[in-house]
């Protein structure tokens, strides 16, 4: 009925079910599938360690100038902020498709590759800065071993740790015929559309009960709520409400 531009392409991984049906509704969108509050609040207790460990350096590097030291400690802190962030607020890519049969809802979350080369340069780049800089004040040896060192441990850890390649990579394909929903809700305090639903899981049996959330673009909730309605059962219930995002959907 209507389309937002697709601008992303579904991974090799996952592929529509109900492909062979005509879409009635279909766009991608990037989202924090997460609680922000809790996101935040994670972010804000990094903020603050990492105050410490950036006066922690300015003391060690108590022989530099003071305008180079202090450059090297804000220098530092922003990175460390930075790497905090893509860790704390990174977005999930979501695919809708919506047809006859019901809604399908493809998500994934690939690992972050551009961190990697990011930081790789910025330790090459910085340690020759440093070197450099230490032809003219010895001090700055000790930066060198610092910053440049300290920046290429955390693109070692992040490149060739499993676990952190495994926490920020993700692939699901959520399959709901229209049946098995029970409550529609506009969330009004996100831009989401809730349903829950009453399913038998495919090797399971008994009925699971939950939710999904359906993340739309700015001011399309209500469209999509809208177009939803009717492939409902009657009397389900169509309400608007604040919507807790769970913790994590990984």
């Amino acid at each position: 009925m209507f389309k937002s531009n697709k601008d992303l392409e579904l991974p090799p991984q996952l592929k529509w079910k109900f492909s062979h049906e005509p879409e009635l509704l279909g766009w991608t969108i990037r989202a924090r599938n997460y609680n922000t509050f809790v996101a935040n609040g994670m972010l804000l207790f990094m903020a603050v360690l990492n105050v410490g460990a950036a006066f922690i350096m300015y003391s060690v590097y108590a022989g530099m100038s003071q305008p180079w030291r202090t450059l090297s400690c804000v220098f530092f802190y922003t990175l460390m902020l930075f790497v905090t962030l893509s860790m704390t607020h990174q977005r999930t890519k979501f695919a809708y498709r919506f047809s006859r049969s019901g809604i399908e809802c493809c998500e994934w979350k690939d690992f972050p590759e551009w961190a990697l080369t990011f930081l790789k340069w910025l330790a090459g780049i910085t340690a020759i800065f440093f070197v450099f800089m230490a032809t003219i004040d010895p001090s700055f040896l000790l930066g060198a071993l610092i910053g440049p060192g300290g920046i290429g441990l955390t693109y070692l850890s992040m490149a060739y740790s499993k676990s952190y390649r495994e926490m920020h990579t993700q692939y699901h394909h959520l399959i709901h015929e229209w049946k098995d929903f029970t409550q529609l809700a506009i969330a009004t305090n996100r831009e989401v559309v809730d349903l829950k639903y009453s399913t038998t899981l495919e090797g399971d049996d008994f009925v699971t009960n939950w939710n999904i959330n359906i993340f739309c673009k700015r001011k399309q909730k209500e469209k999509v709520a809208e177009l939803i309605r009717p492939f409902l059962s009657p009397g389900v219930p169509f309400i608007k409400a604040k919507v807790n995002v769970p913790l994590s959907t990984d």
